[in-house]
């Protein structure tokens, strides 16, 4: 099937059905754009939906910790990168769709135009031919007529008696002269009528059928490249499946990784105090003056009126300290976090801790890269000065010392905390009137002080007055020694419940480190203390008898 033979007479046709083609093209192309801008813009809307929801972490305590949470804030980087699959998606279909149909677009054109002058570049040449030929034809038509006037001329005035010679000779030549010219313009005719016969034979079985030959494999072509850029488009889409596949997958395991048990527990965790529940109020008998004697009614009376002082007081001042019942105590935040609840408390310090101890490690790799670099100087001077480094081991010195006091520092707050709080149990064992009474140190559910030095861990405080309740804990006779220990570094000793050492003193050990990382010790003058355990060196001995 070829257009040249069997369209040979729809040049017109052709025309509009090429130029329909490259519309049709440019069509699709537009489509591809459209949709290209849809995806686009469907990105950007993910993206700012993702960007909307996301937490603004300006700092530590605002990042996500539940399970639900961090959940939700995957599923958002998984949509943040399906959203990048759609982009790649949109530059894929502008790159290989888009861009390639728009090229072709424009080559189609030239090259139609090119073969469509050349068809009419033809048929205006068959025209001229064929305009020539006519031309000839009628020439030779005119003097045709032109000759059979002369002949009837020439016969009439021969058979005219009254003629003369000279009018019938010049009549003679006149038919011989028409004759010759009418011969002449039949050859002429006869030349361009095999001339046009020549040509439109060429133009309808050589030129016209090249031309709509090149012009049918330019549809083709454009056909072709429709089919490619249709699959291109669905493989645009296809090339990102496994990824956008993997992205729901991450969606999925995000949903999977969410536990209610473990939030419940963060919940506990983020808001236990520590305090325990307050316990049961005393009775208070107003009622006994009247049935007693004048004479034990006046001693009774004081007694009894100093013991409603003191439980008054008492339960006054531990209103003031029930967060649990009451707002939580406004002010700045103090260094050691004495204004948070003791649980709350011991997990900030201990998250200081831990970042002191890994800042000191920053330190002392610093000092040994510098060690190194000095011994590497002093054994290569044209490497470099080793004094140069000096000011710089000094100013790590400097930051280790001052990293290794605020540990110290931190961790004895932190053994402040965890000996109150191991320590709280047993005090809740006396329910009592007297329960009460002996706690002007310490609230009933197991607050703060006003004074932060008297709830030091250590031994049982001295304090102005005693209860019963410390007497139960106070032994006669020091504890015997277990053992003994040689100080590695100094220890100040400044908090309450502490003792003093120096560095190489030689101690006591009569109650050994319980986990809280203190060791409690005594001096060969009887004084006692509790002491860092990574202070000293212990050595215990089985069987030891007390100093």
């Amino acid at each position: 099937m070829s257009w040249g033979t069997e369209l040979w007479d729809q040049f017109d046709n052709l025309d509009k059905h090429t130029q329909w083609g490259i519309d049709f093209l440019e069509r699709y192309a537009k489509f591809v754009k459209e949709r290209i801008e849809i995806e686009q813009n469907y990105a950007k809307q993910l993206r700012n939906l993702v960007k909307k929801y996301c937490p603004k972490r300006s700092s530590k305590d605002e990042e996500p910790r539940f399970t639900s949470c961090v959940a939700f804030f995957n599923i958002l980087n998984e949509l943040n990168d399906y959203a990048g699959q759609r982009e790649v998606v949109a530059e894929e279909m502008a790159h290989r769709v888009y861009g390639e149909l728009m090229r072709y677009a424009h080559d189609l054109k030239t090259e139609r135009k090119m073969h469509l002058q050349e068809g009419r570049k033809a048929q205006q040449y068959l025209d001229m031919c064929w305009k020539q030929m006519d031309n000839s034809k009628r020439k030779f038509e005119r003097e045709c007529r032109e000759a059979e006037k002369a002949q009837q001329s020439y016969e009439r005035l021969d058979n005219d008696t009254n003629a003369t010679k000279a009018d019938v000779e010049k009549a003679k030549q006149q038919l011989n002269l028409r004759t010759h010219m009418a011969d002449e313009n039949k050859n002429e005719y006869a030349a361009q009528l095999q001339n046009f016969n020549g040509e439109q034979h060429k133009h309808f079985y050589v030129v016209i059928p090249q031309i709509y030959k090149q012009l049918q494999e330019m549809d083709e072509r454009r056909t072709i490249k429709l089919s490619e850029c249709y699959r291109g488009f669905a493989d645009s889409e296809r090339k990102v499946i496994p990824i956008i596949s993997k992205c729901l997958e991450g969606m999925v395991l995000a949903a999977k990784s969410v536990d209610e048990r473990r939030d419940s527990q963060m919940v506990v965790d983020s808001f236990k105090s520590g305090f325990e529940p307050p316990g049961d109020f005393p009775f208070e008998d107003y009622s006994q003056h009247i049935y007693r004697t004048i004479s034990d009614g006046t001693i009774s009376a004081s007694k009894q009126e100093s013991g409603k002082m003191d439980v008054k007081t008492t339960v006054g001042k531990a209103k003031g300290k029930l967060w649990l019942f009451g707002k939580k105590p406004k002010g700045a935040a103090l260094e050691d976090f004495s204004h948070l609840p003791p649980e709350q408390r011991r997990k900030k310090l201990q998250q200081r801790i831990d970042e002191l101890n890994r800042e000191l490690q920053k330190e002392s790799d610093q000092k040994e890269a510098l060690n190194k670099m000095k011994d590497v100087y002093e054994k290569n001077p044209q490497m470099g000065d080793p004094g140069s480094l000096q000011p710089k081991l000094a100013e790590t010195m400097n930051n280790i010392d001052r990293l290794r006091m605020e540990i110290h520092k931190n961790e004895a707050w932190l053994s402040e905390v965890e000996g109150k709080t191991g320590g709280r149990g047993d005090r809740r064992h006396s329910s009592d009137i007297n329960h009460l009474v002996t706690q002007g140190r310490e609230s009933p559910e197991g607050s703060y002080t006003d004074d932060a030095n008297q709830e030091v861990r250590g031994p049982p405080q001295q304090h102005g007055h005693h209860s019963e309740f410390d007497d139960d804990f106070e032994d006669d006779d020091p504890l015997p020694a277990i053992g003994h220990c040689k100080a590695i570094y100094p220890f100040d000793g400044h908090n309450e419940g502490t003792l003093a050492m120096k560095e190489g003193e030689i101690l006591y050990i009569i109650e050994e480190d319980k986990g809280d990382g203190w060791t409690r010790a005594r001096r060969q003058n009887g004084e006692e203390g509790y002491v860092p355990t990574s202070y000293i060196d212990v050595t215990l001995e089985k069987n030891s008898k007390g100093s």
